[in-house]
């Protein structure tokens, strides 16, 4: 064990660190190896903020680790607004820990003067994101971790226009948190600074999320869903925004609908994949439902399962789920005569090539960011003069108009069940509306394979695989020759059959995406807030008659698995 890491430990070893925390530590100096992974390095915050393992170390979430970017971030409010009175909201999911925490970080705010609302029970990550706005605080605070594994939290923040925090501000408050020391957290908390909320702002947040998601449609009452929040946040908000909005046939999974951080009904919490929904999808087809609807812990991502041509349910993956709301929300806005050029549509680049030809179709602008929500978020700030349709990413996220600035499945799941009483009431299923986007658009499929690589030599290996694709990048994948390469890294896209090269202008992120002389596209990354390296591919073809989408999507799914072993996975 180096010195370095030896003298971090020993930090923790003597006050300002509390006698449990002390102890603890020693009873960690028995495990060597869980020692260094609990040290060996400080928690970053990546596309979606701080998130880690619960537990004592610097490489962990615990009191001293929030309890210090805390600090830094009241610093960095105090002189950014140059001392004005501040206002921050923060909310938390159903994890463990996640109050008991949030209530520590309201206190470390308190504790600098700053006016703290605090959500007096669970609320989802969009309502976090609305009260923002709604209460004109400065930030916003969620302790959450999403969708990953039981032993797991975050911390999410919020800049004043309630989108995640940003260039510039994330590397400055990154610096200020970096050079604030666990000696600096200000801990005594001033209780009058802390105010509970809760019925005032849920009943706002509902009613501009079924001013979103609502259209002008008849038959919500006889179009059946079952919901599941497994286990999450989204019990606080979906059933009450579906409720005002007029459906009447919701049906939970009773068993997944208490919150719970243990998760106790499913592997992982993630609507992503597809043993989360399947107690879901066993109802539904008990009950003769029309859609299956499942949240992720913090209600920020939904995954759908919808009924196909053979009256057999399907689940849909992020880009589908993506592409039909992005089409009805188009169709609605061409039918009110609202298009005029100033409307944008928003996805990132490793999510289906689909969003930018329906923009291109229908006259709106088209805008693609790096993978996380943040960057959509920023862009409807960075351009105040174009109206936001909508806008999502592959990883089941989607946000509709510009009230909420970050992936919203509240508003989501009413917008996915409108387009399924639409669908309905013209004799159709969501499905077959997708496959009417395939026909108009271009038949795409697109697959998602992830690799997990825990802790430090976890962390070492995914960075040698993205070092072997960057520095020896291939020129054909699965006899199909290579003919652009985008590194985001360098910010450079190389033409390689003409060798010319143009600047990516996005900010720096590590990512490849390799483009095929079929169009195809396979897209590497780790992930910002796991630890697993990603790969994306998508194929596409032309479907002439909606009947033939089967063979369609069976040479699709051919290609793809064809792309993967080509590249040796």
């Amino acid at each position: 064990m180096n010195n370095g890491l030896s003298a971090k430990i020993e930090e923790w070893s003597h006050p300002p660190f509390d006698k449990e925390t002390i102890a603890r530590l020693e009873v960690l100096k028995q495990n060597p190896g869980q020692l260094e992974d609990a040290f060996y390095k400080d928690l970053e915050f990546g596309t979606g903020g701080m998130r880690g393992i619960m537990g004592i170390g610097t490489n962990r979430i615990n009191t001293y680790t929030l309890g210090k970017s805390t600090q830094g971030l009241c610093d960095y409010l105090k002189s950014f607004f140059d001392n004005e009175p501040l206002k921050v909201v923060i909310a938390y999911d159903c994890r463990k820990n996640s109050k008991s925490l949030a209530i520590k970080v309201a206190e470390v705010f308190s504790a600098n003067d700053i006016k703290v609302f605090i959500f007096s029970d669970l609320r989802t990550t969009p309502e976090l994101s609305f009260a923002v706005k709604y209460l004109e605080a400065h930030c916003g605070i969620v302790l959450t971790a999403s969708h990953n594994p039981p032993e797991y939290n975050g911390y999410k923040v919020y800049w004043k226009d309630g989108g995640q925090i940003v260039p510039p501000q994330d590397k400055e408050i990154i610096y200020k948190i970096n050079h604030t020391q666990f000696s600096d957290i200000q801990f005594n908390a001033n209780q009058g600074l802390i105010e509970w909320i809760d019925h005032e702002v849920d009943q706002a947040f509902f009613d501009k999320s079924v001013q979103l998601g609502k259209f002008d449609l008849s038959g919500r009452d006889k179009f059946k869903i079952v919901f599941t929040p497994l286990h999450g946040t989204s019990i606080t908000a979906v059933p009450q925004v579906l409720a005002q909005a007029g459906y009447t046939d919701v049906h939970l999974v009773e068993s997944q609908s208490s919150p719970n951080g243990n998760f106790p009904s499913v592997k992982s919490p993630n609507p992503e994949e597809p043993e989360a929904l399947q107690m879901a999808l066993d109802q539904a087809k008990a009950i003769m439902a029309d859609m299956v609807v499942g949240t992720d812990p913090d209600s920020d991502r939904l995954g759908i399962a919808v009924r196909d041509q053979n009256n057999n349910f399907r689940l849909l993956n992020g880009n589908q789920t993506m592409v039909v709301m992005t089409y009805f929300l188009l169709e609605q806005w061409k039918k009110s005569d609202r298009l005029d050029g100033k409307q944008f549509v928003a996805t990132t680049i490793v999510s289906t090539p689909m969003i930018q030809k329906m923009a291109q179709t229908y006259g709106v602008q088209y805008m693609e960011t790096l993978t996380g929500f943040k960057w959509i978020g920023k862009l409807i700030k960075d351009f105040p003069s174009l109206e936001f349709i909508g806008g999502g990413e592959e990883s089941f996220g989607y946000l509709v108009g510009d009230a909420i600035r970050d992936k919203d499945a509240v508003t989501s799941t009413l917008l996915a069940c409108e387009v399924g009483t639409f669908a309905k009431n013209n004799n159709q299923s969501l499905y077959d509306i997708l496959i009417e986007c395939y026909r108009k658009f271009g038949a795409h499929k697109e697959k998602l394979i992830s690799f997990t690589q825990k802790g430090k030599k976890g962390s070492g290996k995914i960075k040698a695989m993205m070092e072997g694709y960057r520095n020896n990048p291939p020129n054909e994948i699965a006899g199909v020759r290579v003919s652009q390469l985008e590194d985001f890294i360098k910010r450079k896209r190389i033409f390689l059959l003409d060798k010319r090269i143009e600047k990516i202008n996005l900010p720096v992120a590590d990512v490849l995406i390799f483009t095929l002389e079929d169009d195809s596209k396979i897209a590497i990354r780790p992930s910002g807030t796991e630890p697993k390296i990603k790969f994306y591919f998508s194929v596409n073809d032309t479907l002439e008659e909606t009947e033939d989408w089967d063979a369609v999507e069976l040479r699709l799914d051919q290609r793809i698995e064809k792309i993967i072993k080509g590249i040796g996975l």
